[in-house]
Order: C-alpha cells, then sequence, then structure tokens
C-alpha cells in the first residue's frame, strides 16, 4: 500500500508511520523537521514541506492512504494553517483522486468543546467538519474518510505538563480513567479506522480516557 503521513517526525504521526511500515506498507512522510524514522529505509520516503502549501507538495503516484496528523497548537505559528490548511492542501492533493482508500484527519477534543486555544479550537473544528465533505466527496471511489479526537497524549509538546507534577496530576482528574493515552495508542486506531474499517465514514471517534463525558453530579 502507499500511504502519505504528515508530521511524522514526532508524537503520533511517527508512531502511525511506524506502524504503517511494520506492516509492510511504502510510506511517504510530510514534516517541516527531519526525519526521526530509522530503518525501513527502502520503505519511508521523508519529505521536508510545509504541508499547507500545495504548491511545495511532491507528487506522489496511486496514494490510497492518507492520514492528516500534522498540527500544532503553539502560540507563534498560525493555527488556522498548521491545523486546518494542511489538511486541506493535502487532501486535495493526494486524496481526491480514483485510488484513495481512505483518509483519517486527526483533529481534537478541542473541536468539540472549544477549550484550550481559540485558533486552534476552531481549526480543529474546522477538521470535522472538512471531515465530512470529504467523506461525500470521496464515496465514489467507495473510499471512507474519519477522523480522530485525542484528548490528551503523552507527547513531547505536552512535555510542559508531563513534567510538572502538580499541573499532570490537575489535569489528569479531568478524565474519568485518571490518565493520558500514549502515541502508540493512537496509531493504532488510525490504523483500525483506516485499513481494517470498510464501513464507518464521515465520523469521529473521540480517545480522551473520558474527559468529554466526565461529569460532577451534585442531587
Amino acid at each position: 500500500m502507499s500511504v502519505v503521513i504528515t508530521g511524522t517526525s514526532r508524537g503520533i504521526g511517527k508512531k502511525v508511520a511506524e506502524l504503517f511500515l511494520k506492516q509492510g506498507n511504502m510510506v511517504h512522510g510530510i514534516d517541516l523537521l527531519p526525519s526521526t524514522i530509522k530503518d525501513y529505509k527502502y520503505q519511508y520516503r521523508h519529505h521536508i514541506v510545509n504541508a499547507a502549501d500545495a504548491s511545495a507538495l511532491p507528487d506522489i503516484g496511486a496514494v490510497e492512504y492518507l492520514i492528516n496528523n500534522a498540527g500544532s497548537w503553539d502560540q507563534d505559528v498560525d493555527n488556522i494553517e498548521a491545523n486546518l490548511e494542511t489538511v486541506i492542501a493535502c487532501t486535495e492533493k493526494y486524496g481526491l483522486q480514483p485510488n484513495i482508500k481512505a483518509i483519517v484527519n486527526i483533529a481534537s477534543t478541542s473541536a468539540h468543546n472549544g477549550a484550550e486555544f481559540p485558533r486552534y479550537a476552531a481549526a480543529k473544528g474546522g477538521v470535522l467538519a472538512y471531515t465530512k465533505w470529504t467523506a461525500a466527496e470521496v464515496a465514489k471511489y467507495g473510499a471512507t474518510c474519519n477522523s480522530i479526537s485525542p484528548g490528551g497524549v503523552k507527547t513531547c509538546s505536552n512535555a510542559h505538563i508531563l513534567q510538572n507534577p502538580e499541573l499532570y496530576r490537575e489535569v489528569l482528574n479531568e478524565t474519568m480513567l485518571g490518565k493520558w493515552a500514549n502515541p502508540g495508542e493512537i496509531a493504532v486506531w488510525v490504523y483500525f479506522v483506516a485499513v481494517v474499517n470498510k464501513s464507518m465514514t464521515a465520523q469521529d471517534i473521540i480517545i480522551d480516557n473520558g474527559e468529554l463525558a466526565k461529569f460532577n453530579f451534585v442531587w
């Protein structure tokens, strides 16, 4: 299978790429940063490019699976470009064509509750809407398009939380299960939704250890 994954240098994207590579697939990674993926030199191609810049995206033939993972909530970057325009540009380049089998977009629980930063939450909300539009567009190819909305994930982007025991304990208390996911867990969900799933489309899967569903019942 020919797979394009954005944001493969670290975190969720790296774990997704490694999982697809372990299954023997040809993977193209797109990232602003150099590759950190070891081995798989005959299966993996790394393209250092801005995924939001449609004119800079490399030509890759017969893409079957597209995983739009690249994104950032860093307030020093344009969150609309980093989280939404990347999805649109890569989908138009690689997803809207007859060879496509599945597209998975990484959204966020922020898309559901508006938490965190406003432009980040708005961009991820846009990902949910764009996922539904894309699902309708690729249905004629027999392809699916879905999104996954992680809650807290133990990645380097959240190091400021993970390395602060008091703050980390406080955010874990906001979840039902008292924990965060690791990137490998999210990668397994991505693979399932993209490859194993054949009938679900235009849907969003929330993986947040019960954060959105937690409530404080006072009678």
